[in-house]
């Protein structure tokens, strides 16, 4: 796996390509936690994977070829982002509810 830096990459905002117009979401966070959704149309919680790797999430979402009466259609879309400053990686849990991916970490 490969990761790149963004130019201008704030931990605050995460780059989303299924985030409406601007494809921006906004990280919401405390001195206790953090939390961010994003959004997930297209895909079921089989689908998802997300994994810490020391100061990283790796989320990766990707779903079977499936045809329909135009053709073929497979999704795929794989993103790392760096923890916001002070989250415990091992406090990270994620849940799919009503399309959105719900990623959560405590604050040390």
């Amino acid at each position: 796996m490969t990761t790149m830096e963004l130019k201008g990459h704030d931990d605050k905002l995460w780059d989303w390509p299924l985030q409406g117009q601007d494809g921006v979401v906004r990280v919401h966070e405390d001195d206790k936690h953090f939390e961010v959704g994003l959004d997930a149309t297209y895909f079921t919680a089989k689908d998802i994977s997300v994994k810490v790797i020391n100061d990283l999430i790796q989320i990766n979402l990707e779903h079977e070829i499936r045809n329909d009466k135009f053709g073929s259609v497979t999704r795929a879309i794989s993103r790392c982002y760096h923890l916001p400053k002070g989250v415990d990686p091992k406090t990270i849990k994620s849940n799919l509810s009503n399309n959105v991916l719900f990623i959560t970490g405590q604050k040390k």
